[in-house]
């Protein structure tokens, strides 16, 4: 029977204003093994922390249960508060008599007896608890980033300048991503090239980060510290250490009409390309679904041209592995799917368009200069309406997103001000169901348009757009003034949904990621860990994450490069001991643990084991990598001998908590 502990926290009232907390410190006072239990106002405290060390000193303590909040916000705290009393840290628990009790009842008496129960599960618990010590695991000095947009070269940018060296992976051609499709950025108005565009470059001549531009992570494997990552390098037909950007073959090449993907198809680019000037790296890629020469053996016009000999017809997809101590996520978004709404006539009529097609046709860099003209017929529109929210706040129609893209009414108050301001002959008319502007000068910015740029803003939603004769009839409802309008526009332009990219969720399973319903990257916590994945050494920057503005995704892009270089400063991380250890004497080599284990810690191998009359018998046998396994204990109630377990968190362990809540 070991000396036991018992702390009861009073975490100001939201513990103490439920439950008894002085009952409880006296009931589990009583209980066996415990030689000491108190009460305190705050635990947490630097006064709290005192307490429990005097405490373990004074009364020889080999075991302490505080009964406070989720192990989550205080566990560690406690910890090292013990271990400064000499005391293992593994040999603290903690009682939840917060979330799972105080939070959760409002009948006093109830609260406590139930806080009581959940003192006594973690005596039992603590009783049975053997002291671990963490290992150590050594850490590769080199970061991973996944996404060349915004978020993944400020996140490069900054980790580069603490001296670590990065990658940056980007399945595009060229960094930059949706950043560099967009005119004008809110609320300054300034060029988005201009701030984008530098930053491109400083990656590229920072002689710590490597862009790898046309791949895609392939596979991961390893664990915090100690990532190995198989990179595809995707074909481009011509050879970057060639290339010199010249351009010449993109002139020359007979194939015209292949859909310009940059200029999001409202023109035609020619089968070998650079997406637009400043890209970066700037280096001429060939399509292989167009290129007559690929397809055909004919052709070879781009070959004969290039003057630095760079296109090599031969070239096929490359592996590489590479090794890297910490991976930030940063995939970015996509503009949602209209092809379920219908209502909007956006397959029927081209001058039905999105936000992001919208900012290409105001682009100088455009498919029209940086005039707007009407896709149908290149004519100069004279009404236009903005419908918000398409694809946003959508409930229950399983169409689109429940959740607001937080961007959308800012960039369509962008929109409406240039048009304004660059067409004054204009009519502008926005449809929106709430107006939301919770950033810095935001607010001002959208009264800007209302007031000084004459933009009408009518709160309703539009029901139906009919392409009728060369317009579009619009009909709509001002539900201000109770009334049906009908309007006649030359342009609608359609603020749609943020969402991730279609490549996240396959990211995420190879990173052993959590996502949610919408397939948004999950932090570890949202509100103390907000740029980290609950796995160790995934980082998540951007939009990734959830729908952002640009001064957001820059300020977390910040913040996860920072998390990353804490890491990478450190010789060594210290490992879980929490971890599952298999019995080998009991391992049939089912495989059934391997099989679940989420993060891969589970390996076979074949063992020499004594067998009857001084035999030796060989069995294959489970063993589990300790710096890999996170301790969810997935492999532990899987095994069907029963020969796996989990350090800290045993069967017996397990039981006994049970025996002790329902005796």
């Amino acid at each position: 029977m070991g000396r036991i502990g018992v702390f009861v926290c009073w975490c100001g009232s939201n513990i103490a204003a439920t439950v008894d907390v002085k009952a409880v410190a006296e009931t589990l006072g009583r209980e066996p093994g415990v030689v000491y239990a108190a009460d305190y106002q705050y635990m947490c405290s630097e006064a709290g922390q005192n307490l429990l060390v005097q405490a373990i000193g004074q009364y020889k303590l080999t075991g302490v249960v505080i009964c406070s909040c989720s192990p989550r916000m205080h566990e560690a705290t406690f910890r090292k508060a013990a271990a400064r009393a000499g005391l293992n840290p593994y040999l603290v628990e903690i009682a939840n008599i917060r979330e799972q009790c105080s939070w959760i009842h409002k009948d006093r008496q109830v609260a406590t007896e139930k806080a009581i129960i959940l003192g006594r599960a973690a005596i039992a618990k603590v009783q049975l608890n053997a002291p671990l010590t963490a290992g150590q695991s050594p850490v590769t000095k080199r970061a991973l980033v996944i996404g060349g947009g915004i978020a993944g070269i400020q996140t490069a940018l900054d980790i580069a300048e603490a001296g670590f060296p990065v990658d940056i992976v980007e399945k595009e051609p060229t960094i930059g991503g949706k950043m560099a499709q967009i005119d004008k950025t809110f609320p300054t108005l300034d060029c988005a090239a201009c701030i984008l565009t530098p930053k491109m470059v400083d990656a590229a001549q920072n002689e710590n980060i490597d862009i790898l531009a046309y791949a895609q992570v392939e596979k991961v494997e390893g664990f915090v510290g100690n990532f190995t990552v198989t990179i595809r390098h995707k074909a481009r037909y011509v050879d970057p250490a060639k290339c010199t950007g010249c351009g010449l073959c993109t002139e020359k090449c007979p194939q015209k009409r292949v859909p310009n993907a940059f200029n999001l198809g409202l023109d035609n680019r020619r089968a070998i390309y650079i997406p637009f000037a400043q890209a970066v790296p700037k280096i001429a890629t060939i399509d292989p679904a167009y290129c007559t020469k690929l397809n055909t053996g004919k052709c070879g016009v781009c070959a004969k041209v290039c003057t630095a000999g760079a296109i090599d017809y031969q070239q096929t997809d490359r592996l590489e592995q590479r090794q890297y101590g910490a991976i930030v996520a940063a995939t970015g978004f996509q503009p949602i799917s209209l092809e379920k709404f219908g209502e909007y006539a956006y397959q029927q009529s081209p001058d039905v368009v999105t936000s992001l097609e919208f900012e290409r046709l105001m682009n100088a860099a455009g498919p029209t200069g940086g005039t707007l003209l009407r896709p149908s017929d290149g004519k100069h529109p004279h009404t236009l309406v903005f419908v918000q929210c398409v694809g946003s706040r959508c409930q229950g129609d399983g169409r689109g997103k429940t959740y607001c893209s937080k961007i959308c009414c800012m960039y369509t108050a962008k929109h409406a001000m240039l048009c304004r301001e660059k067409y004054p002959d204009t009519e502008v008319y926005v449809f929106y169901i709430d107006v939301r502007t919770p950033g810095k000068n935001f607010d001002e910015f959208y009264r800007r348009a209302v007031e000084e740029y004459g933009v009408h803003y009518i709160k309703g939603q539009v029901g139906k757009v009919v392409p009728q004769n060369g317009v579009l009839k619009v009909q709509a409802s001002d539900l201000l003034e109770n009334r049906q309008l009908h309007i006649d526009a030359d342009m609608v332009i359609l603020a749609t949904a943020m969402e991730p990219d279609p490549t996240a969720r396959a990211l995420a399973t190879q990173l052993t990621a959590s996502m949610d319903t919408n397939d948004f990257f999950t932090e570890a916590h949202p509100k103390l860990r907000p740029v980290e994945s609950p796995t160790a050494g995934v980082f998540l920057s951007g939009a990734c994450q959830g729908p952002k503005d640009i001064p957001d995704t820059v300020a977390q892009a910040g913040a996860a490069a920072a998390k990353v270089i804490g890491l990478l400063v450190k010789d060594h991380l210290t490992c879980n001991p929490c971890v599952a250890k298999p019995d080998e004497l009991m391992c049939n080599g089912c495989s059934a643990c391997a099989q679940v284990c989420p993060y891969g810690a589970i390996t076979y191998v074949d063992k020499d084991f004594r067998g009857p009359n001084r035999t030796t018998l060989r069995r294959r046998v489970a063993q589990v990598n300790p710096a890999v396994c996170q301790g969810c204990g997935a492999c532990t109630v899987t095994c069907p001998s029963g020969a796996m377990d989990l350090l800290g968190f045993s069967n017996r362990q397990i039981l006994a908590e049970v025996d002790a809540i329902c005796k």
